[in-house]
């Protein structure tokens, strides 16, 4: 409430002040929360038995160090009272200014001012001012929600453990919203790190990664494997135990039998053999990045030990809570291995000296996190001299007669699992092209030819 002030003048004093003076009293009423988009009033009542002098509304921004006028009534120029209504005649007068902001913005949350003066009753001319205020919060709903895969693209190993990161990127809130996660439906159960991922903390930093969980293993050399599985037979577990639990002692290994070699265009069925929980702990670690128009993008990060074996086909689900939304906002992704890459060739009839692009189009299932491409020669080097290349187009400029048959092997991995398909290369050979002086001697050569029978 805003009224006027008697500083170092007692209790009566101040009374007779206001009594000679005039009185006045000015109140603004309070405000809920509104959305963008929304029309709000902003309502000033005041109390006085004088003489109206002013009215004027003030947007307060800088901390209070500008007030910035919206709106200005001058009862010497004017004798218009519409914008305000009077209640009831008493001894004094109440009234009620209003201003009305229509589709208020991010941009209209603070403070705001009401001043009043009126003149006061000894000389009719000196004004006496009171004032009050209000906060206007303006609320704004998330604009955007997605989930990513916080190391991508990223490989599949069948020797090594890996962490898996989902990121939740929520944009456009104000307040900051509240970021869940979900699993097949049900409430993940979490517990919160005070720090990001290591995957994550590479999806800030042009996506470095490393893994919470390591084992020195080369994914090349079957030999290792063996070894692990040898290690499994004599009763040890080559599992890296997790950092952020222990493991109970009566938790035994779980002996997997011996399996066949398994051809490599369905490498995606063969998984990690130490991976064995079927309930893994989820870590949950969340940011919130202030943006220049006053909202807030959050990122919510969930990491667990991956278990392909389990969360193929896994549905993960976002979920966002706000107050300026009447329902949950969602996104949601299904972990996926790919399958069955399917590969265009251009030309299809390619020929020597032509540029040859194969190309990845797409899979036989939605696969989730993005895939690695690698290509690959089958018994040589590419035409360029590497070993391999990565993307989903591999270009072999101006191919030569040797590459005719040459069998080309493209790789699409993820952590969930890889698979590989084979295209050959058929090259055929270019037809003599003969000019007009050509074809005019040959026509030549035949007539001398014919005329020496003859």
């Amino acid at each position: 409430m805003g009224m006027m002030s008697c500083p170092g003048v007692s209790a009566l004093l101040c009374a007779l002040l206001h009594l000679a003076l005039g009185y006045l009293t000015v109140t603004i009423e309070p405000l809920p929360p509104v959305v963008v988009g929304d029309s709000v009033t902003l309502k000033c009542n005041f109390r006085t038995d004088g003489r109206m002098r002013e009215i004027v509304w003030y947007r307060v921004t800088d901390g209070g160090t500008i007030k910035q006028k919206i709106f200005t009534f001058d009862a010497m120029f004017s004798t218009n009272f519409s914008h305000m209504e009077n209640y009831r005649k008493r001894e004094d007068l109440l009234y009620q200014s209003t201003v009305r902001l229509p589709e208020v913005r991010i941009s209209d949350n603070g403070p705001y001012e009401c001043h009043v003066g009126i003149y006061d009753r000894a000389t009719r001319e000196k004004v006496v001012l009171a004032s009050d205020n209000v906060f206007l919060n303006v609320m704004s709903p998330p604009v955007s929600i997605s989930v990513i895969a916080a190391d991508t693209p990223a490989a599949f190993s069948r020797y090594q453990a890996q962490n898996f990161t989902l990121v939740c990127i929520v944009c456009g809130g104000k307040p900051a919203p509240q970021v869940y996660f979900k699993r097949d439906g049900e409430l993940i159960d979490v517990i919160p790190m005070l720090e990001p991922p290591p995957a994550a903390a590479g999806l800030m930093n042009n996506r470095g990664s490393r893994n919470l969980l390591n084992r020195d293993m080369d994914d090349t050399k079957m030999q290792k494997s063996l070894l692990l599985l040898d290690t499994e037979e004599r009763g040890l577990s080559p599992f890296t135990e997790n950092p952020f639990r222990g493991r109970n002692a009566d938790q035994g290994p779980i002996p997997v039998p011996v399996t066949e070699a398994i051809p490599e265009t369905v490498v995606s069925l063969e998984f990690p053999r130490w991976v064995h929980s079927t309930d893994p702990t989820y870590f949950f670690h969340q940011m919130h990045l202030p943006m220049s128009d006053g909202t807030v993008e959050v990122r919510a990060m969930l990491t667990w030990t991956l278990n392909p074996q389990v969360d193929n086909e896994a549905l993960f689900s976002c979920e966002v809570k706000h107050p300026a939304l009447t329902m949950p906002m969602q996104s949601e992704v299904t972990l996926a291995a790919p399958r069955g890459p399917k590969i265009t060739m251009v030309p299809t009839r390619a020929r020597v000296g032509d540029t040859v692009r194969m190309t990845v189009q797409g899979f036989q299932n939605e696969v989730f996190p993005e895939p690695l491409f690698t290509w690959t020669r089958v018994g040589g080097r590419l035409l360029d001299g590497s070993s391999e290349h990565d993307g989903k187009e591999l270009v072999l400029e101006r191919v030569p007669a040797e590459l005719n048959g040459s069998m080309y092997r493209c790789t699409a991995q993820n952590p969930m699992g890889s698979t590989d398909t084979h295209t050959r290369l058929i090259v055929f050979g270019s037809a003599p092209v003969y000019s007009s002086h050509c074809r005019l001697t040959l026509v030549l050569i035949l007539l001398t030819v014919t005329l020496e029978l003859t």
